[in-house]
């Protein structure tokens, strides 16, 4: 790639750094390189905070001195719809600006660069307004032009595509307590509307996302996908769009769509075709809850085709991998999977059913909701409205000549004694627990009120998970690391030559995202026979973490460690994902 591709407002913005000793002309020219290889990334200002040349509020101290401006903060403004519509997309996206208030005559706008006068005329040209510059960071001006440009663009792309004109669709703005249900059901039955909602789900199901939020606010109506786990702004659609989407979801989800006050859970079934021309069916569950300015829908997806039911693909290392499936040979017993709520406890729990579903075991289930089927499983639904939870479940299994029996939740006293109970009398007995990490779990379950001797006979493992994101293979980079920064992540001094780190960088097989792909972490506490003497001895849980420690457990810092040194995930992953041990 040539020098051309650096626009030459970048040269001149790095040269004046060098010139105030912000950085050194050896730095300038690197980083314009790594530049020149990373033709979809940031400018200078971005790419110098992004490889670690220079802190971004440093810079932008640095920027708002020298051109004799006031540095800000985006989070302490309230950014509104109508300002916003003062610039136009293009030039927001070109000059890395943002408007920010008008007061009279003036605008005041929102800068990486307040020394850039091309920015500045094209905006005083576009606005016919006085332009007062202040400094603000890269990632604030480009966190908000995705929010509030470049996803309403998308957004209005998408429906050109499939033939519909935003500008000449009708809908009522606001609705009433009082709405008239037969003309919202007639407006949801519109082919816009449908067309619409297709998309919606289209695109989230295309993208592999796990969740779909529409959120209603004052003046915005926002769509986020959550993808590997972190939520991403989709689409901004115009307000006036927002209830026939809802009401539209609502229909397809079995909802009452005049019910506006109250929670309500609906699902619905999809059949997707993907790339390769295969169709799958893809179930979609639903919830939707009051806010101020309106109803929230969150939609999970679940998806048959994305079920990882091998075990040795899911993650584990080696040993961890063999304690755990030999735990499962136990003929009776409890095993228990932590974990907060997302973090792949259902898709472990799946694995070890089929690496147990045999035609000579009775594997029965109590699960809410039920979200895959297994064949040769009987699975039931908890219905706690009619009366059925887990503990009741749990009592008819015991009569009904179970041997493996998977629980979805432990999380009172009654579910945790009977299933200490059946896991006493003969029974293998899965479940999850939430807690932060394995040996918390002795403690969750001794504050339900569990005897710790029932503990210690009854419970053959305990597993803890996460899920971290797996670098995008297409432009993951390398991390320029110290060894000091290694060495406080956990690293021993000795082991710091071996690791090459890498590090997100963004492309568009990734979505600009620098990750891919999930992959889970683990540690597994094996309850031996000196953890069960700990247990009764009333040994805290960090008593009980560094005796397994000692006994051959990894951490879960330990275990995503391992995926750094093979250069699967990033430092960044490290530090979100787990706490220092």
């Amino acid at each position: 790639m040539s020098d051309t591709f650096i626009p030459s407002r970048d040269r001149q913005f790095g040269e004046l750094l060098v010139r105030e000793k912000a950085i050194t002309a050896v730095q300038l020219r690197k980083t314009l390189q790594q530049m020149r290889d990373n033709e979809d990334g940031p400018p200078l200002s971005g790419a110098l905070v992004k490889y670690g040349v220079l802190d971004e509020n440093e810079l932008v101290r640095i920027v708002a001195k020298k051109f004799g401006v006031p540095s800000i903060d985006l989070d302490d403004f309230t950014l509104d719809p109508e300002v916003l519509k003062l610039l136009p997309s293009e030039l927001v996206n070109r000059h890395f600006v943002l408007p920010l208030v008008r007061n009279g005559n003036t605008l005041l706008v929102a800068m990486v660069d307040p020394g850039n006068m091309d920015a500045i005329d094209d905006i005083k040209f576009n606005t016919q307004l006085d332009v007062d510059p202040v400094a603000c960071s890269h990632s604030q001006i480009i966190e908000a032009i995705e929010e509030h440009y470049r996803s309403k663009k998308n957004f209005r792309d998408a429906m050109e595509s499939i033939g519909l004109d935003l500008d000449e669709m009708e809908f009522d703005q606001d609705i009433d307590e009082d709405v008239d249900v037969i003309e919202l059901r007639r407006s949801t039955e519109g082919s816009p509307v449908i067309k619409m909602v297709n998309l919606i789900l289209h695109d989230a199901i295309q993208k592999n996302a796990s969740d779909i939020h529409l959120e209603a606010f004052e003046k915005e109506f926002r769509i986020r996908f959550r993808i590997d786990g972190v939520l991403h702004i989709v689409m901004r659609p115009p307000v006036k769009l927002r209830e026939p989407i809802i009401s539209r979801l609502k229909i397809l989800s079995g909802m009452d769509i005049a019910e506006r006050r109250l929670p309500q859970d609906g699902r619905m079934k999809l059949r997707f075709r993907k790339p390769n021309g295969d169709s799958i069916g893809v179930d979609l569950r639903v919830n939707i809850t009051p806010s101020q300015y309106g109803e929230k829908m969150v939609i999970r997806i679940l998806d048959d085709s994305n079920l990882q039911l091998d075990m040795s693909k899911l993650g584990f290392e080696t040993d961890a991998l063999n304690d755990f499936t030999e735990a499962l040979r136990s003929p009776y017993g409890l095993i228990l999977v932590t974990g907060p709520t997302g973090s792949g406890k259902t898709t472990t729990l799946y694995s070890a059913l089929a690496d147990l579903n045999r035609s000579d075991v009775n594997v029965v289930t109590a699960e809410n909701p039920i979200e895959f089927r297994m064949h040769g499983v009987t699975q039931h639904q908890v219905d706690e409205k009619k009366g059925l939870d887990f503990k009741g479940l749990l009592r008819a299994f015991l009569r009904a000549d179970p041997d493996i029996i998977l629980v979805g939740e432990v999380r009172d006293f009654e579910t945790a004694e009977v299933a200490v109970e059946a896991a006493q009398t003969g029974h293998l007995v899965l479940t999850t627990i939430h807690t932060n990490d394995a040996s918390s779990a002795v403690s969750r379950l001794l504050n339900m009120g569990i005897e710790p001797f029932l503990i210690a006979n009854c419970a053959r493992a305990i597993l803890a998970q996460r899920l971290v994101r797996k670098l995008c293979q297409h432009c993951l980079a390398d991390a320029d690391i110290s060894p000091g920064a290694l060495v406080q992540l956990g690293i021993s001094p000795e082991e710091t030559a071996d690791f090459e780190p890498k590090r997100a960088k963004g492309c568009k097989q990734c979505h600009n995202t620098g990750y891919k792909g999930r992959i889970a972490i683990y540690e597994v506490l094996i309850v031996t026979q000196e953890i069960g003497e700990f247990i009764l001895n009333g040994a805290s849980a960090t008593e009980l973490k560094r005796e397994a420690i000692r006994q051959g457990m990894k951490t879960l810092r330990m275990s995503v460690l391992e995926h750094l040194r093979n250069g699967i995930t990033s430092i960044d992953e490290v530090v979100r994902v787990t706490s220092a041990d």
